[in-house]
């Protein structure tokens, strides 16, 4: 009759060992969120949705916004719940949904989704749409109806990206951190705005983001211009470095990447946000054998901004983060954990 007790508390025992001795990273242990799941809460379990975000302008044979696929996961228990806004990179094969996972199970929602043109989302890809789409991502978290049937503490929202996504983590955080004026608590004002074609932010209507995850974040910038120094070559080195689009993007392929940037992706400088994007608390974690040149110069413009309170972390792991996903998930989840509350 008391083996069932007995063996449960043996069995919470041996986990609290194994998250006390699990190896750890330089932060210190693995968080038990990163390695086993929480106890299941009856009333308000861990539940997933389905739901699409529209994104701007118009499309006249639609007769109303694009639609962007997403998945909202719902952490378990009552009330409001933190909540991060996760960004995949180009064209998104890499999702981070068990960084998605071990978020959730430390407690904080979790949105993802798909830009528009890419992998079902309605609509059209390009870097451009993509940084429009993330802007009408965050302005989706902040409707009070959002908060209202989603369990979304609107005073607690972090924006993670990576590589591309990265990069949109840190538009739109600089773009948040540089709103002027008042910020009341969360209420009934809609915090939407149309600005020409785009979905923006009201400033005024919402608290400030609790912060930005950078995981080996692109600077298109520093692309853009390698590739127009090289000429050609640089035109067609990109466009082989992109060999895992398939049909992700819809009709856009490589080469029309490769001109969009060559064109536009001087204005996409990851390192020049970075006297507005330090006002907010930063997370850069970035790989040996990735970009990492790149976001050590993020990171150091960061650390030159008065009041700057970045942590960068740099992992001996590709890209992807192929080989190093629970020491990724641990960094993550112990910055998050480390938030005001």
């Amino acid at each position: 009759m008391h083996r069932p007790i007995a063996a449960a508390s043996a069995f919470a025992l041996l986990l609290t060992a194994c998250v006390q001795h699990a190896p750890p990273g330089p932060a210190g242990p693995t968080p038990g969120a990163v390695l086993f799941d929480p106890p299941r809460d009856q009333a308000h379990p861990a539940r997933n949705r389905q739901l699409v975000i529209p994104s701007g302008p118009v499309r006249p044979e639609l007769g109303r916004w694009a639609e962007m696929n997403a998945l909202f996961l719902l952490a378990s228990g009552e009330g409001p719940k933190p909540t991060m806004l996760l960004l995949h990179g180009l064209p998104g094969n890499e999702r981070n949904l068990d960084l998605a996972q071990a978020v959730r199970r430390a407690g904080w929602n979790v949105l993802t989704f798909t830009y528009r043109g890419a992998w079902g989302s309605e609509g059209t890809f390009s870097i451009q749409h993509a940084v429009d789409d993330t802007q009408a991502a965050l302005g989706f978290l902040r409707l009070p109806q959002t908060a209202m049937d989603y369990g979304v503490d609107t005073s607690r929202i972090v924006v993670a990206g990576h590589s591309m996504g990265g990069y949109m983590a840190a538009h739109v955080g600089a773009l948040d951190a540089a709103c002027e004026g008042p910020r009341p608590a969360a209420g009934p004002v809609l915090p939407l705005a149309m600005t020409g074609s785009r979905i923006a932010p009201h400033c005024s209507s919402f608290p400030p983001l609790a912060g930005v995850v950078l995981l080996d974040a692109w600077n298109i910038a520093v692309t853009a211009r390698e590739a127009k120094a090289a000429g050609e070559a640089g035109r067609a080195a990109f466009v082989a470095g992109f060999d895992d689009v398939g049909h992700s993007l819809g009709p856009i392929t490589p080469a029309d990447l490769a001109d969009e940037v060559i064109r536009r992706g001087e204005q996409w400088d990851l390192q020049a946000l970075a006297p507005k994007l330090a006002r907010l608390p930063v997370l850069s974690i970035y790989a040996r054998h990735g970009i990492a040149a790149d976001n050590v110069a993020v990171v150091t413009a960061l650390r030159a901004q008065p009041g700057s309170r970045v942590q960068a972390r740099e992992m001996d792991t590709d890209h992807s983060f192929a080989d190093h996903r629970i020491w990724l998930a641990a960094e993550v989840v112990r910055w998050l954990e480390a938030l005001p509350k």
